[in-house]
């Protein structure tokens, strides 16, 4: 389960716990008022309503604490699952010594980290879930695209691309720079290294 999933079934279960005590108080109300006009005074048999309303908002907020606290913890262990294709070899570069002739005046340690780095970007693109590839791969290929001009690449609406590149962003992937209304995303040192 990606952690745009878990965040909306853990949104519905906290606002199904506040909504269970908006009734639950709204019922003791009701039978404390039903009650009251049936004996001719007002008070409350039982708890308050109040107490189920803020007791229901209390383990809401501890619920959604927690999960907010473990958040990080579990969109990074979808991160660390290898590819579906893991048992497969990658692929070796045909001929280095074809590349190396073809380079000219390159010397042989920059081809050689430049064969690495770009073996490694798939790695990383291959292993993250569907939306963040389609954002951070037009990022890899053309650095400094407008957040707009990458929403028009990637078809996603403006709030999915910038909560995509916000996530992206506390990860290490990528960073931004302001550029007037909107940002210029560029890909991180730290991607390319890996």
């Amino acid at each position: 389960m990606d952690r745009t999933t878990l965040d909306a079934v853990v949104a519905v279960f906290v606002a199904g716990i506040v909504v269970l005590g908006v009734a639950a108080a709204w019922q003791t109300y009701r039978q404390s008022q039903i009650h009251g006009e049936m004996m001719g005074h007002t008070a409350v048999h039982g708890p308050h309503p109040f107490v189920y309303l803020f007791g229901s908002i209390l383990v809401a907020g501890v619920v959604a604490g927690a999960y907010w606290i473990v958040r990080e913890q579990v969109g990074a262990e979808s991160e660390r699952r290898p590819p579906a294709r893991a048992d497969e070899p990658e692929p070796e570069p045909e001929s280095d010594s074809g590349s190396r002739a073809e380079a000219g005046s390159a010397t042989p340690s920059r081809i050689e980290s430049a064969a690495e780095s770009s073996r490694a970007t798939p790695r990383v693109l291959d292993v993250l879930p569907e939306d963040e590839r389609r954002i951070l791969e037009p990022v890899v290929d053309s650095p400094g695209l407008t957040q707009i001009e990458l929403r028009d690449r990637a078809d996603f609406s403006k709030s999915k691309v910038s909560q995509t590149v916000t996530d992206l962003e506390k990860r290490g992937l990528l960073y931004r720079e302001p550029q007037g209304r909107t940002y210029r995303v560029y890909p991180s040192d730290d991607l390319e290294e890996r």
